[in-house]
């Protein structure tokens, strides 16, 4: 059994209003596993970060922002500053979301740019890597996966590696009800593993936490979970409602 700690991170996408994330937030109150056994964390779309920040009390949750730009400050309307996250107590942020990557052509050079912005400000970036249906049925998945992991951290330090998360979300069940097998998201995660050891060596590989998205329910994840290169799970539509995103932490219990 790995010693790295799990996470379990919610990505709200772009849903929810104001009412609906205090009704959930009062909803896990107090409902949320110890700290000590597994990391709890929510994305949210921007203007919803600072009351996750502020009305989240006691309970150990983590903040994330779904996106971030790679310029703390400047004539760059309606990006996110990552100064600016971590100035109000924003811990994580994914950069490299396959959404991102498709439908705002982010490239893997803004995804590295980003990750070096967010480590400057101090925030940890959450970076997403995956496959199309047509690159996996190719038996190209490795490779894919592989080349943007290398550019996503390149010329980061094996420090701000080891430290950070990454994400394998196979494009093809990311909402579509699939679920790669969790010897396929375990295989692919290990493969992720692999590139960061042979850039960093085995302690950075060793250290680095995974996590497998695409179609995460309550009733999959602990099979996930038990894999050796699976550290945890970024879920979509099961985190939207409050009564699924506890069902995927019963497992920590």
């Amino acid at each position: 059994m790995s010693s790295r700690k799990p996470i379990i991170a919610g990505n709200w996408k772009l849903n929810k209003n104001l009412k609906e994330t205090l009704a959930f937030l009062a909803e896990i109150d107090g409902k949320l596993p110890s700290e000590d056994k597994v990391e709890v964390a929510i994305a949210a779309p921007a203007m919803y970060l600072i009351p996750l920040v502020h009305h989240r009390g006691n309970n150990p949750l983590k903040v994330s922002a779904e996106n971030v730009y790679f310029e703390n400050s400047g004539a760059f309307t309606g990006e996110t500053s990552p100064k600016a996250l971590a100035d109000e107590g924003i811990e994580y942020s994914i950069i490299g979301h396959s959404e991102r990557r498709e439908y705002f052509h982010e490239t893997d050079e803004d995804i590295n740019k980003k990750a070096h912005a967010l480590f400057a400000a101090g925030v940890t970036p959450i970076l997403c890597c995956g496959e199309t249906l047509e690159t996996f049925e190719a038996g190209k998945t490795a490779e894919w996966v592989s080349g943007q992991i290398e550019a996503g951290l390149k010329g980061l330090t094996a420090e701000q590696v080891s430290s950070m998360v990454i994400a394998y979300e196979p494009i093809w069940a990311i909402g579509t009800g699939k679920t790669a097998t969790a010897e396929i998201a375990d295989e692919t995660c290990g493969v992720v593993r692999s590139v960061v050891e042979k850039l960093y060596g085995k302690n950075v590989s060793e250290a680095v936490r995974i996590q497998y998205g695409g179609s995460v329910k309550p009733e999959t994840v602990e099979e996930l979970m038990s894999k050796e290169n699976i550290d945890g799970a970024l879920v979509g539509g099961a985190s939207l409602q409050a009564a699924s995103f506890l069902g995927l932490l019963d497992i920590y219990k």
